[in-house]
């Protein structure tokens, strides 16, 4: 008879030690270690990666062919833009979110546009009852006789089923809740989700079969489970969203297959999740007409896409001895590094004032092309000037206080044409066509000359 013996494992980064500890000394997260029981020998049964063992022999890539389509559409187009052009027959993808985002229905949405495509779809719920999924199907209007719901939690049934069915597309949702009985541990433990993904990617690779698999995030919004979960599988995508918002967004991390960080862009409905082909409407509906002091629009890049975000900055006297720096949908310390430059460079006193910058609708802007619209929105505030709101403006800010070029100018400003804007302040390095006529530029070497321009064309 085996040993029995125990490891503690940290359910955060994969971790094992040979007793409990308080602290990972890997990651760093506190109570985050669980014991698992060990086999000193392993167990009898027949490992279920024995069977995915071939003879094959290594071929010369010249010799290699497949198939022209190769890449499937699932007839959603802001989906298929973070995938690169639709799933790749045999890869594993794994998508991310937190609770309620939208993610078991984003898939049974692509589920039901893949059997219109006379693909058959097996999907399999871990953590909900098949009447449950039928309600939501309803809701979304999906009935379709290519697509097989299981509700399971067993990794050989599931295996089985797949072997009897050979369908095309298969959702695991929830990874958490899959186990193999081959591991003696609890579901959702670091055991279990690398047995669970280690053999949906033998399934994937073996039979040329497109898994799809659900994982959920910790409190601080990390892919729970081990890292390794991530760097096993072909693309990794994370569903954002903002729970007072109707807007989500799927954010590609990783895609072997395709561009990295792309983003798609979707608002939730009663009818599911629609596609947002345009954007800039979503994040400046609610731009007020007119100008306001503090208030200036930015040409942002998300992935491939460039997308024109209202930057607010409010700045005002402060009655305590420290004042307050408060953002939303921008970096602190980005920020920070900014209003050091504002007083260095161009002599406006901050030290005494209250500073909070704010993105309209709840978008993240992490690109520093957004810098120079950050830097003027604090000091028209400031300065009680405004920007023109039909200008857009781009810059890289430098400690110096110089405006540092940006890529994709072209692409931004043809973006802000189509919205309807009529002039740009861009950094003096960027190279524009000479019969862009399209927009009055504005070049700027320096932090104070944009500032100069703003205040120069517009007083309140």
């Amino acid at each position: 008879m085996a040993k029995v013996k125990s490891k503690w494992i940290c359910q955060e980064c994969g971790y094992e030690s040979a007793g409990y500890l308080g602290k990972c000394p890997e990651c760093g997260s506190w109570g985050s270690f669980v014991e698992e029981v060990q086999f000193s020998t392993k167990p009898q049964q027949v490992s279920a990666h024995d069977e995915f063992i071939n003879t094959e022999k290594p071929t010369l890539l010249k010799d290699i062919k497949f198939d022209e389509e190769i890449r499937v559409s699932t007839n959603i187009s802001e989906f298929d833009r973070i995938l690169g052009g639709g799933f790749v027959q045999g890869s594993l993808v794994l998508i991310a979110g937190d609770p309620g985002i939208g993610k078991s229905t984003i898939l049974l949405q692509t589920s039901g546009e893949l059997c219109k495509n006379n693909k058959k779809v097996l999907y399999v719920s871990a953590e909900e009852s098949a009447s449950q999924l039928k309600l939501r199907a309803e809701r979304l209007s999906i009935n379709s006789d290519n697509l097989y719901v299981y509700p399971q939690t067993s990794m050989e049934n599931i295996k089985t089923q797949i072997d009897e069915i050979s369908p095309d597309f298969v959702v695991i949702d929830s990874i958490q809740a899959i186990y193999s009985q081959n591991v003696a541990s609890s579901a959702g433990s670091v055991s279990q989700i690398r047995e669970c993904t280690n053999l949906l990617m033998h399934i994937a690779k073996t039979k040329n079969i497109t898994v799809v698999v659900i994982g959920h995030v910790t409190k601080e919004g990390n892919i729970a489970g081990p890292k390794v979960l991530e760097h096993m599988v072909d693309t990794v995508i994370y569903f954002e969203g903002d729970k007072y918002k109707s807007y989500r967004m799927l954010r590609s991390m990783k895609n072997r297959f395709g561009n990295t960080s792309e983003v798609g862009i979707f608002e939730m409905s009663e009818g599911g999740l629609k596609c947002v082909t345009n954007p800039n409407e979503l994040f400046l509906n609610e731009r007020s007409q007119g100008s306001i002091p503090g208030t200036a629009i930015v040409v942002a890049n998300e992935g491939t896409r460039p997308l024109l975000v209202e930057i607010q900055a409010l700045v005002g006297t402060t009655p305590y001895p420290s004042p307050r720096r408060v953002t939303n949908g921008v970096d602190t310390s980005r920020v920070l590094q900014i209003l050091a430059v504002l007083e260095k460079r161009v002599g406006l006193n901050l030290s005494k004032q209250d500073v909070y910058v704010n993105v309209m609708g709840g978008l993240d802007v992490t690109e520093p092309s957004a810098d120079l619209g950050i830097a003027l929105a604090v000091a028209t505030c400031a300065r009680d000037v405004v920007v023109d709101s039909q200008t857009v403006i781009i810059g890289e800010i430098g400690l110096s206080g110089e405006i540092h070029p940006v890529n994709n100018i072209e692409k931004r400003l043809n973006e802000a044409v189509m919205s309807g804007f009529k002039k740009a302040i861009i950094p003096f390095s960027n190279s524009v066509p000479k019969d862009f006529d399209k927009l009055e530029i504005i070049k700027v070497k320096r932090l104070i000359d944009a500032i100069s321009a703003c205040v120069n064309s517009s007083k309140v």
